[in-house]
């Protein structure tokens, strides 16, 4: 009996946790198109007209970034946390995926340009 009750406490302790939602952007040059991870269902598809493309991230959630742009480029990322904290980074964008990390509020994310590396 004890084995049954503790069995029903962790089925519904597992059906009643909030699971994490992954959204993806995808991003091919000025193409810019958000879709559910899991059921690969298109969000919407817009054309990057700003410097920056602008993506709220719920509490919990974790953004994935899919940069596709065709030539070897990077994108500047501007990363939001909720504590109002910001971090800037300059990512590669041709073929890389990446993860937002844990307490992202905002994601903003520049056009590709041109990256000069100095020696």
């Amino acid at each position: 009996m004890k084995k049954l009750t503790l069995s029903i406490g962790l089925v519904a302790a597992i059906l009643s946790a909030k699971a994490q939602d992954t959204t993806c952007t995808y991003f091919k040059g000025k193409r810019v198109i958000e879709f559910n991870y899991q059921t690969s269902e298109i969000l919407y598809e817009v054309e990057q007209t700003k410097k920056f493309y602008d993506i709220e991230v719920k509490y919990g959630d974790v953004l994935c970034l899919d940069f596709s742009d065709d030539k070897n480029r990077v994108r500047k990322v501007i990363t939001t946390f909720f504590d109002g904290s910001t971090r800037e980074d300059v990512l590669d964008s041709k073929d890389y995926v990446y993860y937002s990390p844990q307490g992202t509020a905002k994601v903003s994310v520049g056009r590709p340009r041109l990256a000069i590396k100095l020696k």
